[in-house]
């Protein structure tokens, strides 16, 4: 049984207190990168609709469909024209070669903007990107709604921190036992039942990570299973038998992992195989391999990807990793 200061401690965390954030792409977090465009004050309004489509077919912006070649300009700064258009990349033409025989008597003298490269992916790409030019954003609410850390309701979050809570519960045990402190579990969504629990047993193999543990519980689930961890009583799986007419899902095929530390390189392509459908972490790891040091869940050459999510119940996992086993 765990030492009730320990209870107490779990059952003081606030879900409150902490937010779970999607570790996302490379892509949809980077920095927007932006290039030299060169662009010109519309001196007469009712020529824009001719002088778009003259500078459409004088310099198309190939690879720019998402920035807006027109865009209104304010007035406080004293310039009389309302509207500047965009002309082309200062890598296609030198200034001294810029053809401005498209209506220079609509045009006035250009200059150089900058504007990014790429479309944006998310809500802070996206106001980022409109500071220095206009640009065309398809939003995904979902993603919005995830970076502001608003994914999950308080009834979900209640839920969470218990499979967290169940997590440490198994790195506790597995810490009193010697290993390192890193507990996991996996869990059905569908029945809000945990399939697996597991902590880090190293102690008996090199290979016998705490998410590795739980994947091979969950074969062993299933029928199959080759781990011997039968000498950690923390360590089980719990399952329903699947009958002969029932369809036997693939390993982790639709669950969910609750680990109280990043998951490493191993553990992440171990997830990857074994189908994971969602991963939620509470520390972060140096070496880890779903947001620190790589993102493996978000390269595209593989043929499974999965939601990864970071900081349930943080604090907690962090100091349940720094402090000394009694």
């Amino acid at each position: 049984m765990e030492p009730a200061s320990k209870r107490r401690k779990d059952a003081a965390c606030d879900p409150d207190s902490w937010v779970a954030y999607p570790v996302l792409s490379y892509e949809q977090t980077h920095a927007i990168e932006l290039i030299d465009v060169f662009a010109a004050p519309v001196l007469d309004k009712r020529a824009t609709s001719r002088l778009i489509q003259e500078l459409n077919d004088l310099y198309p912006l190939t690879g720019l469909q998402h920035i807006k070649r027109v865009r209104a300009t304010k007035t406080e700064d004293g310039r009389p024209h309302t509207l500047e258009v965009l002309l082309c990349p200062v890598s296609k033409v030198p200034d001294s070669e810029l053809d401005l025989s498209v209506g220079c008597d609509g045009l006035g003298k250009p200059f150089v903007v900058k504007v990014p490269t790429r479309p944006p992916l998310t809500r802070p790409q996206f106001e980022l990107a409109s500071k220095h030019w206009p640009t065309s954003f398809h939003e995904d609410k979902q993603v919005t709604d995830a970076l502001r850390g608003e994914s999950f309701s308080p009834a979900q979050k209640v839920q969470m921190q218990a499979y967290m809570s169940a997590a440490l519960a198994a790195a506790q045990e597995g810490k009193a036992l010697g290993m390192e402190a890193v507990g996991a579990v996996v869990v059905n969504p569908v029945s809000e039942r945990i399939v697996a629990v597991g902590h880090d047993c190293r102690g008996r193999h090199p290979l016998y990570h705490a998410v590795m543990v739980c994947i091979d519980l969950v074969a062993r689930g299933q029928g199959g299973g080759c781990y011997h961890t039968g000498a950690y009583a923390a360590c089980r799986s719990v399952w329903t038998p699947v009958s002969d007419s029932a369809r036997q899902p693939y390993i982790c095929t639709g669950y969910d992992l609750y680990v109280t530390r990043e998951p490493c390189v191993m553990c992440a392509m171990a997830l990857v195989h074994s189908r994971i459908a969602r991963v939620f972490y509470g520390a972060a790891f140096a070496d880890g391999a779903l947001g620190t040091k790589y993102k493996i869940h978000t390269q595209k050459d593989l043929n499974h990807r999965f939601d990864v999510y970071k900081g349930v119940m943080k604090q907690r996992c962090e100091e349940e990793l720094n402090s000394v086993s009694l």
